[in-house]
């Protein structure tokens, strides 16, 4: 039950409440948890301000710069996604607003609540909700352009100025944040030529804000003619994937419903005015599916397609909810809704629940080696006194330096243990080998391993001459033993060699 107090407010009002309260859930938990691997990986854009980045274009470093210039602590930094995602769901359920009114729905407001409930609902979102990752700012720039793209559909709109160069400017915003941003351009694309079919080809403005667009993806293009177009070659290595199969695909399915609940698939259902805008949410969602097959996809990519269908699942549900019927088809309706809310609402909780208990009781607490992924909620706790110790250590023994054998391991201690450089010694070239470079031959370094990601020592004749065990860590959340850090003086740096997992005795 609403507090009467709550109650008592307009309803836009009630829907900020709602809105304030869930970005502050996000930071009481984010001020108890540790960075994640990507997170810490884009904050260190941020201190290495660029045109851009070996894995990503550069904006999410970009909004991050002040903060980290200021060495606000994290909880502080964890605002910043915080409020993104309060800007995307107010985007989504202005949207759902229009969008009734344009479907002739006499429930607006009903359709914008729903949309807000299904995102808040959606426990993914949650995560992108609490850590700035590029897809926090595609999910915000990708509703925004569906807006400003349903905007210029509307007859008349061919000639106007402003909004072909708002629209120029979001999908510029976009590129520079993820290059996924493509589909999105392409769904926009889509949808003028519904709306105004070759016409919008004759529209001046038009080609204007596609140059506006243009103008800003530049420091992308720029940066890899600098650098031999590594990213472009990266990126579509990496979204080759493996060999295809229908499993991966069926997987990745059933992971996207629990991953954003199936309210948002009630987005799917019905044909609306305007329906053509779900091209947002397939050209992006079909393609990521495809890649899954490869096993080239993760779960989060889609968070922008989903955010885009939540204002349909905002009308179908508002026109679900307070359909007409007989009151025993109604109270049916509103049991089927009430069971799948709690099902998601539990979802949510249970995932903030796992991430501040270290994954207890449902995965293994233990500081042995053990397989990767086995508890990925141990990830988020204790690299903070890791970075700590590593920076004392290498002080202490006189190196210059910290290494790791795998890129996921780099991040947290380049954070952390920063201003000391981090060398990934795996062949093959990363980001950090373009901040650090390779570690030269006949150097000594801070080598530091994590149990839940061990490898055995490199050691001659390729690796080093001499490593010596100087100190373990051992994290604990609670009584319960979580992870094992090793820290490791090696000496005589011969050459890369390719990591042997220390589990599986390779």
């Amino acid at each position: 039950m609403m507090p009467r107090h709550v109650q008592d407010l307009p309803s836009d009002r009630r829907h900020r409440v709602a809105l304030a309260a869930l970005v502050l859930l996000h930071l009481a938990v984010g001020a108890a948890l540790g960075l994640s691997v990507d997170e810490a990986h884009y904050l260190l854009y941020a201190l290495h301000p660029a045109l851009s980045y070996f894995d990503h274009p550069p904006l999410v470093g970009w909004l991050q710069w002040p903060l980290v210039s200021l060495d606000a602590p994290v909880w502080l930094l964890r605002l910043l996604p915080g409020l993104l995602w309060a800007a995307t769901v107010l985007a989504a359920y202005r949207l759902a607003q229009r969008l009734s009114a344009t479907n002739a729905m006499a429930q607006a407001d009903a359709a914008g609540l729903w949309t807000l409930a299904v995102l808040a609902l959606a426990p993914l979102l949650h995560v992108l909700g609490m850590g700035l990752l590029p897809d926090t700012l595609l999910m915000l720039l990708g509703i925004v352009l569906m807006g400003q793209t349903w905007r210029l559909m509307q007859p008349g709109a061919l000639q106007a100025r402003g909004p072909w160069l708002l629209w120029g400017l979001l999908l510029g915003l976009a590129g520079l944040s993820k290059y996924t941003a493509i589909f999105l351009a392409l769904a926009s694309a889509w949808c003028l030529l519904a709306a105004h079919g070759l016409r919008v080809l004759r529209a001046p403005w038009a080609w204007l804000g596609l140059l506006l667009a243009l103008l800003g993806v530049a420091p992308v293009a720029l940066w890899n003619a600098q650098h031999d177009w590594i990213s472009f070659r990266y990126q579509a290595s990496h979204g080759a994937g493996g060999t295809w199969e229908a499993a991966q695909l069926l997987r990745f399915g059933l992971v996207q419903v629990l991953a954003f609940g199936p309210l948002l698939l009630w987005g799917l259902r019905n044909r609306w005015r305007g329906g053509v805008l779900r091209a947002f949410f397939w050209v992006p969602f079909l393609v990521l599916a495809l890649l899954s097959g490869g096993g080239s996809s993760l779960p989060h990519w889609t968070a922008p397609a989903w955010v885009a269908l939540a204002p349909f699942a905002g009308l179908a549900l508002a026109r679900y909810a307070y359909a007409h019927g007989d009151s025993r088809r109604q109270r049916g309706r509103a049991r089927w809704l009430g069971v799948l809310i709690a099902l998601q609402a539990s979802a949510c909780a249970a995932l903030m629940g796992l991430m501040l208990s270290a994954g207890a009781p449902f995965f293994p607490q233990t500081v042995r080696t053990t397989a990767v992924g086995a508890n990925p909620f141990a990830d988020l706790h204790g690299w903070d006194a890791a970075g700590a110790r590593a920076r004392a250590l290498a002080q202490a023994q006189g190196v210059a330096s910290v290494s790791v054998q795998n890129w996921t391991l780099a991040s947290r201690l380049g954070w952390y243990a920063r201003p000391l450089p981090v060398h990934v010694l795996a062949p093959g070239t990363d980001q950090f080998s373009l901040w650090a470079g390779d570690l030269p031959v006949g150097a000594d370094t801070l080598l530091v391993d994590w149990s839940h990601l061990s490898f055995a020592l490199p050691l001659a004749p390729q690796g080093f001459a001499r490593c010596d065990l100087l100190d373990t860590l051992d994290v604990h959340h609670g009584q319960a033993p979580l992870a094992r850090f090793r820290f490791f003086a090696c000496y005589g740096w011969a050459g890369p060699a390719a990591p042997r997992n220390q589990e599986v005795g390779l």
